[in-house]
């Protein structure tokens, strides 16, 4: 485990980035990203499982890309809609509810996969398996409030 990523794990380092450096990271990871051609960015820095998810916006049609965080998960990969804990839905997963294909950029691959907003039990069973893959998504989720985060899953496409 690299230096950034055993800070990044604690939970107090990143209830301070989260309360304070959030603005920051966001900052260096669009300057990263556009440096690297979209390559490299804040998460693989700090050695955390990324991937950049390009679709089409909801209302304007046009190609939106982000770069967000997943969980593993056999056969797919596992996204949550925490958006740093704040009130809102983070603009991403709007776009993904409104779709059903996603195309998924990661270590330099594209493929695309099929979009499943989960709910109920099975969000609840994705909800546990995040939460052990990342604690601080429990974090994120109190400092939330009554917003309960949109859990997706991602399954490549043949």
């Amino acid at each position: 485990m690299n230096p950034l990523q055993r800070v990044a794990r604690n939970p107090a380092a990143y209830r301070r980035l989260v309360l304070t450096g959030r603005p920051v990271a966001e900052s260096l990871e669009a300057l990263l990203r556009f440096a690297t051609t979209g390559r490299f960015g804040v998460l693989d820095l700090a050695g955390l499982p990324n991937v950049q998810i390009t679709t089409s916006g909801r209302k304007t049609g046009l190609a939106r890309t982000a770069t967000v965080q997943y969980v593993p998960v056999d056969g797919g990969l596992l996204l949550v809609g925490s958006n740093w804990g704040r009130e809102r839905h983070p603009s991403w997963s709007a776009n993904l509810k409104a779709t059903q294909r996603v195309t998924v950029r990661r270590h330099g691959h594209r493929f695309v996969a099929s979009v499943r907003l989960l709910t109920g039990a099975e969000r609840d069973e994705a909800w546990s398996t995040a939460v052990a893959h990342w604690p601080n998504y429990q974090i994120a989720q109190d400092r939330a409030g009554r917003r309960q985060f949109r859990l997706f899953l991602l399954t490549p496409t043949a």
